[in-house]
């Protein structure tokens, strides 16, 4: 599923200044420091590229956080927020993989809610809310293949939790016993006792043989 970040329409403006401030603290020195991961090879640092060529070109807004254009030499990307794109852009539609973030505004959490549940299924869904009966509707309302509320991830890091997606975004569950059931194969073996009554249900089939029937299937 794409990765979208969905906001409160009122609070579109305040959640960019909230991410930029976020980013500026943990990165103060974006473009050198180690502590900021590149892209892993050329051909998606110019598939970003490509994302955020296209999104301007269609008319939505871009908020570089970095201070910095993407460097095709050190493959060192800024993060990007997303504003205003139309859903049919690749950036809207792709699994982006990358330090770009499209954000959806919404109205209400209903209408939050059935934008989750009009599209793939996504691996992972984060939640942040205070009220518990707005984490409830999302909970219950929504399918994921797992869920961290009020942060993000760290569903993954939990080992006593299954870990997998559901529909497109994955099959199976992962970590713990549900890891070893996953990747075992449970043979089932039925022993037939030496004293049994199948000799009963065998041809020629009879007036016995329906009774018997009818008396298993009542």
């Amino acid at each position: 599923a794409p990765d979208h970040a969905l906001v409160p329409r009122a609070q579109v403006d305040a959640f960019v200044a909230a991410v930029s401030a976020t980013v500026v603290r943990c990165y103060p020195e974006l473009r050198t420091t180690p502590d900021y991961t590149t892209i892993v090879n050329a051909r998606q640092f110019e598939r970003l590229c490509t994302y955020l060529e296209e999104a301007r070109a269609a008319g939505a807004r871009l908020v570089n956080l970095g201070g910095f254009e993407p460097d095709a030499a050190t493959r060192r990307f800024p993060p990007v927020l997303v504003l205003d794109a139309r859903p049919d852009l690749a950036v809207m539609r792709d699994e982006i993989f990358g330090p770009i973030l499209p954000i959806v505004p919404y109205g209400t959490l209903d209408e939050a809610i059935e934008y989750v549940d009009a599209r793939p299924r996504p691996l992972a869904l984060y939640v942040f809310a205070r009220e518990r009966r707005e984490i409830d509707a999302v909970l219950d309302r929504t399918t994921a293949g797992g869920v961290t509320v009020n942060d993000t991830i760290l569903h993954v890091a939990q080992d006593d939790l299954p870990f997998g997606g559901v529909g497109p975004s994955g099959m199976g569950r992962y970590h713990g016993r549900d890891g070893f059931e996953t990747f075992s194969n449970r043979k089932g073996v039925f022993r037939q006792s030496r004293l049994n009554g199948m000799g009963l249900f065998r041809p020629p089939y009879g007036k016995r043989f329906e009774s018997l029937v009818r008396l298993l299937i009542r």
